[in-house]
């Protein structure tokens, strides 16, 4: 029977396997480099890509509040206008009123009385004045009461401190005066009211 010595092909077989074995190895160390490189740069590229939008974003939003102030500026300043506006109508229709307020006095005041100060706090005013005699004082709150213009007289003091003129007296008194709706609303009830 024939020999064949095998240990030669043998030793080459395993050689040849070994190369394989490690050009497989070197081929998956390859590919796994060149996967995890190309997932490396996508994932960079998303991560960048991602910061420019978040730039983007942050700049918009910042453009969004500077607007925002803008408006809310806005806002304040059309709502100081309007009150101008409410202030001005206010006084546009008060403006009549002081007119008859001022004419009222002058006509409803006595010889003998004289004021020093007039001061009016809303639809208040408070006179403060000189007068000769307190009968003066008297009929001139009755003259105040009997006007439609002005009413509600109430005296808060009267004083005779004055030692060059005791007959003088100072005084200060406090009525109201009445708008055109007091008095167009009296007018209509009289107007409404049996007789």
């Amino acid at each position: 029977m024939a020999r064949i010595n095998l240990l030669p092909w043998r030793e080459l077989e395993r050689r040849r396997r070994r190369r394989g074995l490690v050009a497989m190895v070197a081929a998956g160390l390859a590919a796994t480099l060149i996967l995890g490189s190309a997932l490396h740069l996508s994932l960079e590229g998303s991560i960048s890509d991602q910061r420019s939008r978040n730039r983007f974003l942050r700049h918009e939003i910042g453009r969004l509040d500077e607007q925002i102030r803008e408006l809310q500026g806005l806002e304040r300043t059309e709502e100081r206008l309007l009150e101008r506006m409410r202030v001005i109508r206010r006084l546009q229709q008060s403006r009549p009123e002081m007119v008859h307020l001022l004419d009222e006095l002058a006509t409803r005041i006595p010889a003998g009385v004289h004021l020093t100060m007039i001061d009016q706090s809303g639809r208040t005013v408070v006179l403060e004045g000189r007068a000769r005699s307190d009968a003066l004082v008297s009929a001139f709150m009755r003259n105040i009461e009997d006007s439609e213009w002005i009413g509600k007289p109430s005296l808060i003091f009267i004083e005779h401190k004055d030692e060059a003129d005791p007959a003088a007296g100072r005084f200060r008194l406090r009525f109201e005066q009445l708008s055109a709706a007091t008095r167009h609303g009296g007018a209509t009830h009289e107007a409404g009211s049996p007789r």
